[in-house]
């Protein structure tokens, strides 16, 4: 088994940026109005928010901009579809990724984008450990567990979530030629990256309740139609190695 690095402590958001410049948080969003204030606030400063507005009608895209950040319009609904149009649109040559719901801190992402500059790991992932009732309906944590028993199968990965808190280099990312634009995006980028035989680790995380109602993990049907996404994504053949870190 390829080894994964877990680190049993939740690194504390920082407000220095010195550390980690020229780094483009992508944060896919569909009506997230009511958590993009306190998820934006908390964009390490020299980093840029890629706020990609994947159909809101809540007004998003304008408190996006109100508060400093690019917004990137994605009219093709789906998860996926919205995390590819911000990497597409990125141009630093780390970018990150963070859910847009207030469940997690983008300011918890300066120590993973330390581990990729420094080069002890391709791809950096938080694993998801919830605070407070409510942060991870028991559906969900079902779905990803059967998920990331599927991966360890696939990839040899000891990977214990399919987190979307995530940083590596914008054209290692754009080199895995991702093509899933629906709940498995998330899941391909992680096999694509083994495949390719990326250094893979991951880090706990807290994990808030969510500001708003999930579009995707907020009932059974929602969670199972993504688990049928990302099974999709694990019977792909594997693909060529020697892609890029």
């Amino acid at each position: 088994m390829k080894a994964v690095t877990t680190s049993p402590h939740f690194p504390a958001s920082p407000a220095s940026p010195e550390a980690s410049p020229a780094v483009d948080v992508v944060l896919p969003c569909l009506d997230e109005a009511g958590a993009l204030p306190w998820v934006l606030a908390r964009i390490p400063r020299g980093w840029r928010a890629l706020v990609v507005d994947n159909g809101s009608t809540d007004g998003s895209a304008d408190v996006a901009r109100a508060m400093g950040a690019t917004v990137v319009c994605e009219p093709r609904r789906g998860f996926g579809a919205a995390c590819h149009a911000g990497l597409t649109a990125a141009t630093a040559d780390i970018v990150c990724f963070c859910d847009c719901d207030a469940s997690l801190d983008p300011g918890l992402l300066v120590p993973f984008v330390d581990e990729v500059r420094d080069g002890t790991a391709d791809l950096v992932l938080g694993r998801r450990r919830p605070l407070g009732r409510g942060a991870w309906p028991a559906h969900a944590r079902v779905g990803n567990l059967a998920l990331s028993r599927m991966l360890r199968r696939r990839t040899g990965l000891g990977l214990r979530d399919l987190g979307p808190l995530r940083a590596a280099r914008r054209e290692a990312l754009l080199a895995l030629d991702l093509t899933d634009r629906r709940s498995g995006y998330p899941l391909q980028m992680v096999v694509r990256a083994a495949d390719a035989g990326w250094r893979v680790t991951e880090h706990d995380v807290p994990y808030l309740p969510r500001t708003g109602a999930s579009k995707v993990t907020g009932t059974w049907r929602g969670t199972w139609q993504a688990v049928r996404d990302m099974r999709r994504v694990l019977a792909e053949p594997p693909v060529r190695e020697g892609l890029p870190r």
